[in-house]
């Protein structure tokens, strides 16, 4: 039974390329990768804008090059006992995707496919650390992608949900939606050997049990699973150094979010961005981008930047990373939140 669950691999490719080159780079600096959509018509929307890859890729072949990139360090034999935990958003085309990565990288399978929204991936790395926890398995793989495409970009459109000028603002004052981007990513999770990228030290999920789209106001149920994935990890909120929020910058999901960090870290602030500002809202696979950057965060010592930042908002109060910022923090969590309410945080380690 493995005590500590270590990242030892990690992948990722953003509107920022592939690789965490550009994250690192001008998505810690607080560029985002927001630009024209050119891979299908957006004439008659309320916005043109996305971070997206060049071109038209394809999810299967994204998705079978990170996990193939986080494998490159097994031999055959080891791919061959490895399950990928995979975390998707191709609808009906999930099963066609999921044969497409084990048929290119020779892993195990696909036991379980999520689909629970913009917890999806955060869920699956829950899952991934209890099996490697409980000693069900020597590795897991975990992968996730979203790219951008125009029947979800028609539809947040529609529902108001995107961001007119093509910015994504979280906590700030006039912030008016979320920006979509593409996001495919890939974790390879094992028993903790000492030389990890970072650790998964704990986990956390909750529900609201509020409304059929908009989270708790008071931010109750987020902040519960904060307090999950701290008391696994038996660390206490003083000890956090960092939190990636959630942070879509809408109007509810902000306010309610920072109302939970609130309730969590109400005796000793934390230093809070939300780096949708730059690589934007990624869906089912936000909680694996984010988790590659959190990782990314801690090993590099620095903080990426809160960007589209336009002014407080007195419902919004929270020690922002408004500027690139150095910090060696030995804690950092990363918070996802969906519709339905439902709420994930890891609680990450550095290496």
């Amino acid at each position: 039974m493995a005590e500590r669950v270590a990242v030892a691999a990690m992948a990722v490719r953003t509107g920022f390329g592939r690789g965490g080159a550009g994250l690192l780079g001008a998505g810690f600096a607080g560029t985002p990768a927001f630009a024209p959509v050119t891979r299908f018509d957006t004439a008659g929307r309320r916005t043109d804008r996305a971070a997206t890859l060049p071109g038209c890729p394809d999810l299967a072949e994204e998705l079978t090059g990170v996990v193939a990139e986080v494998c490159a360090g097994l031999t055959a034999a080891q791919r061959a006992a490895t399950p990928v935990l995979l975390a998707a958003h191709a609808d009906a085309a999930n099963a066609e995707v999921a044969a497409a990565v084990v048929a290119g990288t020779g892993v195990a399978g696909v036991p379980r496919t999520y689909t629970n929204a913009c917890v999806a991936a955060s869920t699956a790395v829950a899952d991934a650390a209890t099996v490697l926890r409980t000693g069900r398995a020597e590795r897991v793989v975990v992968a996730a992608g979203y790219l951008v495409e125009p029947a979800m970009f028609g539809l947040f459109d529609a529902g108001r949900a995107l961001a007119r000028d093509g910015r994504a603002r979280p906590f700030s004052r006039g912030r008016q939606g979320m920006v979509l981007g593409d996001g495919v990513a890939a974790v390879l999770l094992t028993p903790d050997t000492g030389s990890p990228l970072a650790t998964i030290e704990g986990w956390g999920r909750t529900g609201d049990g509020h409304h059929v789209v908009k989270p708790a106001p008071d931010g109750s149920g987020l902040a519960r699973a904060i307090g999950t994935a701290l008391e696994r990890g038996g660390v206490d909120p003083a000890e956090v150094g960092y939190v990636n929020a959630n942070g879509t910058g809408t109007e509810f999901n902000d306010a309610a979010e920072v109302a939970a960090l609130r309730r969590v870290f109400a005796r000793a602030p934390v230093p809070v961005s939300s780096t949708k500002s730059v690589h934007g809202h990624a869906l089912e696979a936000s909680g694996l981008v984010e988790l590659v950057v959190t990782v990314l965060a801690l090993g590099e010592g620095r903080l990426p930047v809160n960007a589209g930042y336009l002014g407080p908002d007195p419902a919004c109060e929270l020690d922002l990373v408004l500027e690139p910022r150095t910090a060696a923090p030995r804690y950092a969590l990363t918070l996802n939140s969906a519709f339905g309410g439902a709420n994930t945080a890891l609680l990450v380690g550095a290496p």
